[in-house]
């Protein structure tokens, strides 16, 4: 299946029918049925257009996203003519600060939640539907949605952290309260919980799905192999929750592979083909006025021959804006039509190597992180074999093998070392989180 045809979300309509003379029932439109028509008793097809429709929700405005959090951990600057805040706002400069309504807090936000609503709709239908006729459908299709609902929430955590987040909004009449807010690791922890009943699910969801999904999927397109998927988020939530053995387990259950190839994992697919999305972080060679550039830092501490360094082409000309300047383009993707990782096996190796770094297994760790450099053209680490060492070492293999996926803030904010993160003019600011939406207040 190919998200060209799974680039609209469809929220159904119902159309009525009347005169001032009589009333008339409410009739379905075939072409455009009611919500509660496919959440009542909705057909493969109905379902399959859920799926579908979830996929693509999860693509909206991610590269406002990336973009945000890429700026705020010092990996990118995003200049635009058209826009200083991508300049002011996201690097505090001045007396700039995060705004709670506007596009880079609100646009991300509303998207995720976007996702969620359809995948609470495909959870709604899947109880009440005749065309799933086995308990194994139904709890393949319930771990497929409520594992994309832990993945969205768990972006929605990365910016708002402590301010809370809304796990509870089936119902948009009656929204749930914000879970951890004041406490960020309650939040993390009913992100887990989510994923833990995604992945029961999962495990009594039979052989195969009962709808297709995109090429994003590729390898991972049934329940069982879903739930590796499944596992792999769960050991990025049990990291941030410092749960280190919860990390291991979680990775065994997982396509983990210390020996296995980097960029095996699940993916957002773009293409170019008509009505599908384009990857929104990709922008050609010598860009001006619109472009994304490396914050120099990233260069410049990189060791000789670090294959990574490809995800900065060096540029012909300077770019310069608002007092910032860049000689390197941002090329962590080659084309437009380039897939954007959920998560890879060489996060899932560096996670490995942290988990086993932060347990005292420091020669176990030591070697995950030397297939990480091997696979970048690195020798082995020469430094000191200590615990604070290694550490040290992890973020720094994770800061170039994770570049550009949105890691970084959350790597440094973990680990309290936001201020150590280059400041890119004086007086400019790190922040810790975004604000909540204004419409959430």
């Amino acid at each position: 299946m190919n998200l060209k045809h799974i680039s609209k979300i469809v929220f159904p309509m119902l159309l009525v029918i009347g005169f001032s003379a009589c009333e008339i029932e409410k009739i379905e439109d075939p072409n455009n049925p009611s919500v509660g028509a496919i959440t009542g008793n909705a057909s493969l097809s109905e379902i399959q257009n859920l799926v579908d429709g979830t996929e693509a929700a999860m693509r909206i405005n991610l590269g406002f996203y990336y973009d945000g959090v890429g700026a705020i951990g010092r990996e990118i600057y995003r200049f635009s003519t058209s826009d200083p805040r991508f300049t002011s706002d996201l690097l505090g400069k001045g007396s700039a600060v995060l705004d709670n309504n506007t596009f880079y807090t609100t646009n991300p936000y509303a998207a995720r939640y976007r996702a969620i609503k359809n995948a609470n709709l495909l959870l709604e239908a899947v109880d009440n539907t005749k065309a799933l006729t086995s308990d194994e459908q139904r709890n393949a299709a319930r771990g497929f949605a409520n594992t994309i609902k832990a993945y969205q929430l768990l972006l929605v955590w990365v910016q708002q952290y402590d301010n809370g987040i809304r796990v509870d909004v089936a119902d948009p009449n009656n929204l749930g309260p914000f879970v951890g807010q004041g406490n960020q690791q309650e939040g993390l922890r009913a992100i887990g919980t989510l994923l833990d009943q995604g992945n029961t699910q999962l495990n009594s969801g039979g052989s195969e799905f009962p709808f297709g999904l995109s090429s994003g999927f590729n390898g991972f397109d049934t329940p069982s192999s879903f739930g590796k998927f499944n596992r792999a988020l769960q050991a990025r939530v049990q990291a941030y929750l410092e749960s280190w053995d919860d990390v291991l387990t979680a990775l065994n259950g997982s396509f983990f592979d210390l020996t296995g190839g980097n960029n095996t994992g699940v993916y957002h697919p773009f293409s170019t083909a008509g009505g599908d999305e384009l990857n929104p972080q990709w922008f050609p060679l010598g860009a001006t006025g619109e472009s994304r550039v490396v914050q120099p830092s990233w260069v410049t501490d990189a060791e000789a021959g670090d294959t990574r360094l490809s995800k900065a082409t060096l540029r012909t000309d300077t770019e310069f804006q608002d007092g910032l300047q860049s000689d390197y383009d941002l090329t962590v993707y080659a084309s437009n039509s380039s897939s954007i990782p959920i998560i890879r096996n060489e996060e899932l190796i560096l996670l490995y190597a942290e988990a086993k770094i932060q347990k005292n297994d420091l020669v176990a760790g030591a070697d995950a992180l030397n297939t990480i450099r091997n696979s970048a053209g690195l020798p082995d680490y020469s430094g000191a074999n200590t615990k604070d060492a290694l550490i040290d070492e992890m973020l720094k293999q994770r800061r170039y093998s994770l570049f550009g996926e949105g890691h970084r803030w959350v790597d440094m904010r973990r680990y309290n070392r936001l201020g150590t993160l280059p400041i890119d003019r004086p007086g400019d600011d790190v922040w810790v989180k975004y604000p909540r939406p204004a419409n959430e207040d």
